[in-house]
């Protein structure tokens, strides 16, 4: 089902399949596998099989129940490229996307290889974004370089949890940047002087930069809750998107 979402850079969350496996350090800490196992205890109808990765075809038909324009995140709950959901499903994914061009939906994973073989093989509608997650240099940054060779409207780094120091990272050819760090009892803290390099980054390159958050640890270093360290930085919000699209309706 499709929910208003708490996920600072968007509007609602889609989720045509639920479930995921861990492939890098950023996904240690999975806030969707714990949200998925508590649902799970509640009996909450979509969650019988857990964080097993479940497609949801039921659901296919949700973004076209609404007509007011509207940002979706697909998936907060999955990665929509995992290697088990078949590109047959992936594909009637992305036809209720190109239905509906009154919505903007932004896609995230961490599987860019797959969302390049896929892609290479469909046009991607105008009013969907495509994106990777970049949590380090040796897992995150490589996919970029993969990202930059797929042909979308806007294409976006989701560098949250920032683990360590990215370095220089060209962002030739992204459009947008979010940054956030971890939150939750085991979080791992992210260094001020590591979003500095990455806002320096996105100055020089024009590019749009979203911070979302600290998470569990302060800019200062020490540990508080994630609505105590706020989302301030540089003392302000920043939270800059690419241009919405006209909306058709």
């Amino acid at each position: 089902m499709t929910t208003a979402s708490r996920i600072e850079w968007t509007e609602q969350t889609w989720n045509p399949t639920v479930g995921c496996t861990k492939i890098s350090p950023g996904c240690k800490n999975c806030y969707a596998e714990t949200m998925a196992k508590r649902l799970q205890a509640m009996g909450m109808r979509g969650y019988e099989n857990g964080f097993r990765l479940t497609l949801m075809p039921e659901r296919l038909s949700e973004p076209l129940e609404r007509r007011k324009p509207t940002v979706y995140f697909v998936n907060s709950m999955s990665d929509l490229f995992h290697e088990k959901v078949p590109f047959d499903y992936i594909r009637q994914v992305f036809d209720v996307m190109a239905q509906a061009p009154q919505h903007t939906f932004q896609v995230l994973t961490k599987r860019a290889e797959r969302m390049a073989e896929f892609c290479a093989g469909v046009t991607v509608p105008p009013n969907v974004w495509l994106g990777v997650s970049v949590e380090n240099r040796k897992h995150g940054v490589p996919r970029i370089g993969v990202l930059r060779e797929i042909e979308a409207s806007v294409r976006f780094l989701s560098i949250e949890p920032l683990l360590e120091h990215l370095g220089e990272i060209d962002l030739t050819g992204i459009h947008w940047v979010i940054v956030g760090g971890e939150s939750g009892p085991k979080a791992r803290p992210m260094k001020r002087e590591w979003v500095d390099d990455i806002k320096r980054q996105c100055d020089q390159a024009d590019v749009a930069f979203f911070f979302k958050q600290w998470g569990t640890w302060g800019a200062d270093g020490q540990k508080r809750t994630k609505k105590e360290n706020g989302r301030r930085y540089r003392g302000r919000v920043w939270d800059a998107m690419p241009a919405l699209p006209l909306q058709a309706v």
